[in-house]
């Protein structure tokens, strides 16, 4: 498998959905008595909070690659004076 860059977003939104479905599923057995109205916010709550670690996930390494691209068109050009 080729190696790909970790996007903490998706690993909270899995993680989160899978508690929901763990929840759902053991409400399901009888194990809890868990109301309906308390997983849809979880679920709507913790997408969000997904969403929001994804934007500040591809800011983050938007600004590095910006960053890293100016510094070196800074030294080439700083060369090519010389």
């Amino acid at each position: 498998m080729r190696r790909h860059e970790f996007q903490p977003g998706r690993l909270l939104a899995g993680l989160v959905l899978t508690a929901v479905g763990v929840l759902y599923l053991l409400d399901a057995a009888g194990e809890t008595d868990l109301p309906w109205f308390l997983v849809v916010p979880m679920a709507v709550g913790g997408l969000v909070l997904a969403a929001l670690v994804g934007m500040v996930t591809y800011a983050v390494r938007r600004d590095r690659r910006a960053g890293a691209t100016g510094s070196a068109d800074r030294r080439m050009s700083e060369s090519a004076d010389r």
